[in-house]
């Protein structure tokens, strides 16, 4: 499991561009989803850290024409800059979760500036109608007892993942779909809400998981796995 992530100070143009013209003109390249497997024989986890953003309509119109649902682990500082995406991530029946204020490195400060990010990820969240999270995603995945134990406080099950899509490194669109092809019954997916190729692995994603059986649902706080929705 990976613990650590470079992450740019700044959205690459080209991918937002990118992500952008997908959006205008999703409706010729992206596809109806597969049907969902009757019965499905297990769930995994899809989530998307560090939104939302100007991407997160096409990247939800993608997943609903494909029949997934997502956890999104918003940050607050986006989720006040685009609160109306918010409410709309929640309309297309995705679940919110917290990815702290700012996206610094936790690990590397105090107690209570920890607490700062982490509350006002909460506050900002239900202030932009995406009710108040009950799973919390550390960036970069570092944490220690201090994040724990604040995480803990707000009420918040901390949440990592079981494979990287790595489409925060530049993965290709099949370098993605290969990583999601590796979930297993319960596991969790890196990806991220500004990743142009992980927009447009969608489709395959969707069909890989229904080719073995396998739904997209929720993450329980309860046990951090991939249920049922």
């Amino acid at each position: 499991m990976s613990t650590a992530r470079p992450r740019p100070t700044t959205r690459p143009l080209a991918t937002t561009l990118a992500a952008l013209a997908l959006a205008a003109t999703s409706t010729l390249t992206v596809h109806a989803g597969p049907a969902q497997a009757a019965g499905c024989n297990g769930y995994v986890g899809l989530t998307f850290d560090d939104g939302p953003s100007g991407n997160t309509p096409a990247l939800l119109g993608a997943l609903q024409r494909n029949g997934l649902r997502a956890t999104m682990f918003n940050e607050g500082q986006h989720a006040a800059a685009y609160p109306a995406q918010v409410k709309a991530q929640t309309a297309a029946g995705m679940w919110v979760g917290n990815h702290s204020y700012t996206h610094p490195h936790l690990t590397r400060l105090g107690q209570s500036q920890i607490d700062s990010e982490i509350s006002r990820t909460q506050q900002a969240i239900a202030a932009a109608g995406g009710g108040t999270p009950k799973l919390f995603r550390p960036p970069y995945g570092e944490t220690n007892s201090t994040v724990k134990a604040v995480a803990a406080k707000y009420g918040l099950t901390e949440i990592i993942w079981n494979v990287d899509s790595q489409d925060w490194n530049g993965a290709s669109t099949d370098a993605i779909v290969q990583a999601a092809g590796r979930l297993t019954n319960g596991q969790i997916i890196l990806m991220h809400d500004w990743a142009a190729n992980t927009l447009v692995a969608i489709p395959r994603i969707a069909q890989g998981l229904a080719a073995r059986g396998l739904c997209a649902g929720a993450i329980s706080p309860q046990t951090g796995r991939a249920v049922a929705p």
